[in-house]
C-alpha cells in the first residue's frame, strides 16, 4: 500500500494561490513600533528592579538578584507555552492581541501597587504584578516577531533579503533603541525618585502598544493555525519505539515523503531529504507488515519522511540550546551585580547630576545601534569573500564568536572587580560599604561593550538559527525555544548564587555578601570563565558535527529559478 502524497498537486495547489496585497513593510511597520515598545516597558521595568527591591522593600542584594533572575526567567519560559498556543489554536495575531490587554493589566496594577496600595501589602501585589506582566510579554514576543516575519514572502531571492534584513537589523537595533530609551528616560526619572511616574509610563507604553496592533488590522497577513506541533513529534517518537526490533530497512516500493495540499494562507512546505541524526528516528518511516494490512495509515506507527525529518530539526537544535545557557547565565548578571558594582563607584557627571548605575546597560544598546551597521556593511563582505557564505560566516559560527567574547566579559569584570577591591583598600573602605569608592564607575564600560558584542553574535545568530532550521509550522515555538535559553540561563544564574553563597559561608567569607568591599565578586567572576571556557569547547564538538537544513533536489531546482535558492550550497537562503 502507498501512503505518497504527490509534489505535481502541491505546486499545482500553490500556483492557485493568489498572491495577496496585505503584508511587507506596510504592515510590518506596525509590528516593528509595537515591539519598541514592549521592549521599552520590559527593559524599562528590569532596569529599576533591582534598585526598587533593595531600596524600598529592603531585600537583601543577593534576594533581589534572585528574584529578578528568577522574574526574567520564567518570562523567557512561558512564552514555550504561548508559541504552542499561538502555533496549534489562536494563530499568531489572536495571541498577541490577548497577550497586549494582560500585558497592559499587569503594568496597571503594578503602577497602582507603588502609588496607592498600603505598604503592607505592597510585596504581595507587586509580585502578582510582575508574574501577570510575564504571561502578557511570554505571549507577546515570540510571536510579534515570527507575526513580522510572516508578512514577507519567500519566494524569491529579493524577498529572501528583505526578510534577513528585517530580523538581522531592523529588529534588533530597533528593539535595542528600544532599551536605550528605557534606560535613559525611566532611570532620570528614578533620579527624582519618581517610581509612581516610571511604572505609569511603563502602563502607558503598553497602551500604545495595544493601539498600534489595532490599528494595522486590515494590513497584516495571517496565517491559518496548522494543529498540534507536538502531536506531530510525539507521533514520530512513539512510531519509532514501537518499530524499535524492525530493521531499518524501508520497503523498496515506498516513498513516505510528506508533500501535501497547503492550507490557504500558508507558506510552501519544502521537502526535507533524509539525513542520519539522529537515525533512530528513521524507524518511524519503515514499512513492515502491520502496515501492509492497513487499508488507513496509522499515523501513531508510520511516518512521512518530512515529518521524521522536522522532528530531526527540532532535536538537532537542543545541544546548540543546552550549550548556550552559559551566554545567557552571564548577560544575566550584567543585570545584577554588575549595576551593584556600578552603584558603589563614583558616578558623578555634573555637581547635580548622579549617574544612575542601572543606566550603564544603555552602553549595551548603544554598542549594538553603533555595530550592527559595521557588521552588515564590512564585516560581512569581508568574511564573504574568504569564506564564499551568502552571510560572511554560518549561523554557528557566528554564535560561537559570541560565546568567546562572553568568557571575555568574565574575564574583564574580574580584572575590574580585582581593581576596585583594591582601591577599597587602600582607602580603607572595607567596612564602609555606603561610601563611594574613589574610583570612576566608566571602569565598567569595557564589561558592558563586550556584552553588546556578544548580543550581535550570539543573540542574532541564535534568532536566525531557530528561525531558519525549525519547521515552518513551529517557527513560533523556536522562537520561543531560542526565548527559553535566556530563560533557563537565568534560572540557573539564581541557582549557582544560592550555591556559591552556600558554600562560601561554610567556609567563613561569602563571595556574594551584600557589602561588594568584603565580598569577593571577582573570584565568582573568574569561576565562571573557567566553565564557559569548557562550556566553549563543548559547543565547537557540537557545532562540528550539526548538519544543517536541507532540501530536496525538485525544490532547490525550482526555486533556484526564483532565485530563493542558492545556486551554488543548494541551501534556502535566510
Amino acid at each position: 500500500m502507498n501512503y505518497n502524497s504527490h509534489k505535481d498537486e502541491k505546486k499545482v495547489d500553490s500556483a492557485q494561490q493568489k498572491p495577496s496585497k496585505k503584508g511587507g513593510w506596510k504592515a510590518a511597520i506596525f509590528l516593528l513600533f509595537i515591539a519598541v515598545v514592549e521592549r521599552f516597558s520590559f527593559f524599562g521595568l528590569s532596569a529599576i528592579l533591582v534598585t526598587y527591591l533593595t531600596n524600598e522593600l529592603h531585600q537583601r542584594t543577593s534576594t533581589a538578584a534572585k528574584n529578578v533572575n528568577i522574574w526574567t526567567g520564567v518570562s523567557n519560559i512561558v512564552p514555550l507555552f504561548s508559541a504552542f498556543v499561538a502555533d496549534s489554536f489562536l494563530g499568531r495575531f489572536k495571541t498577541i492581541v490577548l497577550a497586549c490587554v494582560i500585558y497592559l493589566v499587569g503594568m496597571t496594577l503594578l503602577s497602582l501597587s507603588v502609588s496607592v496600595v498600603p505598604l503592607d501589602y505592597r510585596k504581595v501585589i507587586i509580585f502578582v504584578a510582575l508574574y501577570i506582566i510575564t504571561i502578557g510579554e511570554g505571549g507577546h514576543r515570540p510571536c510579534v516577531q515570527t507575526f513580522a516575519a510572516d508578512q514577507f514572502e519567500e519566494d524569491s531571492l529579493e524577498n529572501k533579503k528583505v526578510k534577513s534584513s528585517f530580523f538581522n537589523c531592523w529588529t534588533v537595533a530597533t528593539v535595542m533603541l528600544a532599551v536605550a530609551m528605557a534606560v535613559a528616560l525611566i532611570l532620570l526619572l528614578l533620579g527624582i525618585k519618581s517610581w509612581t511616574v516610571a511604572t505609569v509610563m511603563l502602563a502607558v507604553a503598553m497602551a500604545v502598544a495595544l493601539i498600534l496592533l489595532l490599528l494595522g488590522i486590515k494590513r497584516y497577513r495571517k496565517q491559518v493555525p496548522l494543529g498540534s506541533p507536538i502531536t506531530t513529534v510525539a507521533q514520530v517518537l512513539v512510531a519509532a519505539a514501537r518499530k524499535w526490533r524492525v530493521e531499518k530497512k524501508r520497503d523498496s516500493g515506498g516513498d513516505y515523503c510528506e508533500d501535501g495540499l497547503l492550507t490557504p494562507g500558508q507558506p510552501k512546505t519544502w521537502t526535507l531529504i533524509h539525513t542520519n541524526q539522529p537515525r533512530c528516528l528513521d524507524k518511524a518511516m519503515i514499512f513492515d507488515k502491520h502496515d501492509a494490512i492497513r487499508k488507513v495509515r496509522d499515523p501513531w506507527r508510520l511516518c512521512y519522511l518530512n515529518q521524521v525529518e522536522e522532528v530531526k530539526l527540532v532535536l538537532r537544535l537542543f545541544p546548540v540550546w543546552l550549550s548556550c545557557l552559559m551566554y545567557a547565565i552571564i548577560v544575566a548578571l550584567m543585570n545584577t551585580f554588575s549595576v551593584k558594582q556600578g552603584s558603589t563607584l563614583q558616578r558623578s557627571i555634573t555637581p547635580h547630576f548622579v549617574l544612575p548605575p542601572a543606566s550603564l546597560q544603555a552602553i549595551v544598546a548603544l554598542t549594538i545601534i553603533l555595530s550592527m551597521p559595521i557588521y552588515e556593511r564590512f564585516f560581512v563582505p569581508i568574511a564573504r569573500k574568504f569564506t564564499g557564505h551568502p552571510s560572511g560566516i554560518t549561523m554557528l559560527q557566528r554564535v560561537g564568536v559570541g560565546l568567546f567574547l562572553s568568557i571575555l566579559i568574565m574575564v574583564v569584570s574580574s580584572l575590574v572587580e580585582t581593581k576596585r577591591i583594591n582601591v577599597v583598600k587602600e582607602y580603607n573602605l572595607l567596612d564602609h560599604p555606603n561610601v563611594k569608592v574613589p574610583m570612576k564607575v566608566w571602569w565598567l564600560l569595557p564589561q558592558y561593550i563586550i556584552t553588546g558584542l556578544v548580543e550581535i553574535f550570539a543573540f542574532v545568530g541564535l534568532q536566525e538559527l531557530f528561525y531558519s532550521q525549525m519547521p515552518e509550522a513551529m517557527r513560533s515555538l523556536g522562537s520561543a525555544i531560542n526565548l527559553s535559553v535566556n530563560g533557563i540561563g537565568n534560572l540557573v544564574s539564581s541557582a549557582i548564587i544560592s550555591m556559591v553563597q552556600a558554600i562560601s559561608s561554610k567556609h567563613g567569607e561569602e563571595w556574594l555578601g551584600d557589602n561588594l568591599n568584603r565580598a569577593h565578586l571577582n573570584y565568582f567572576y573568574w569561576v565562571l570563565a573557567g566553565i564557559s571556557a569548557l562550556n566553549f569547547c563543548f559547543f565547537l564538538w557540537i557545532a562540528k558535527r550539526f548538519a544543517y537544513k536541507k532540501l530536496d533536489e525538485d525544490d532547490v531546482l525550482e526555486e533556484k529559478e526564483s532565485g530563493a535558492i542558492d545556486r551554488d550550497t543548494g541551501e534556502e537562503i535566510i
